[in-house]
């Protein structure tokens, strides 16, 4: 039997304040073709998957929290226990609005690599707004810091 224990994963931390965790491919004993899971900690006030799509299809689970959750041009509140449908393709973020952790639950598929997480490493994420197509109103600024 292969498990995957969460805490004996250490994972990545990212410039946008936020530790992912993959329990199902990359770096974890667990690997299909059909599909990865993680576990994400986004920080307090700020703590950010920023603006970016993918080509996989994607839900994020919210555990715990409170996030600003933007969509295409949507841009919503979510909290624990609610999870939210990614289309292939569709730009996304998701923010900590609130004064704790927010802890949420990512499962895309197929499995593969997602661009962002090296982009935002390198520091060549595309921008909201001018590489990228713009925020919605009133969204809080993706984060494009550099490591």
């Amino acid at each position: 039997m292969i498990i995957a224990d969460l805490s004996r994963i250490e994972g990545r931390t990212y410039p946008a304040r936020r530790r992912t965790r993959n329990l199902v491919g990359g770096a974890s004993p667990i690997q299909f073709r059909s599909f990865c899971m993680g576990h994400v900690t986004l920080e307090p006030r700020g703590g950010q998957v920023p603006w970016h799509n993918q080509e996989q299809e994607e839900v994020y689970f919210i555990v715990s929290g409170v996030g600003e959750m933007c969509l295409g041009n949507e841009r919503v509140t979510l909290t624990a226990g609610q999870a939210a449908m990614i289309p292939p393709g569709e730009y996304h973020q998701l923010t900590n609005i609130g004064d704790e952790p927010l802890i949420m639950i990512y499962v895309y598929g197929p499995a593969g690599d997602v661009a962002h997480w090296r982009q935002e490493l390198s520091g060549t994420l595309p921008r909201a707004g001018v590489e990228a197509p713009p925020l919605p109103e009133g969204a809080w600024p993706q984060c494009t810091l550099k490591p």
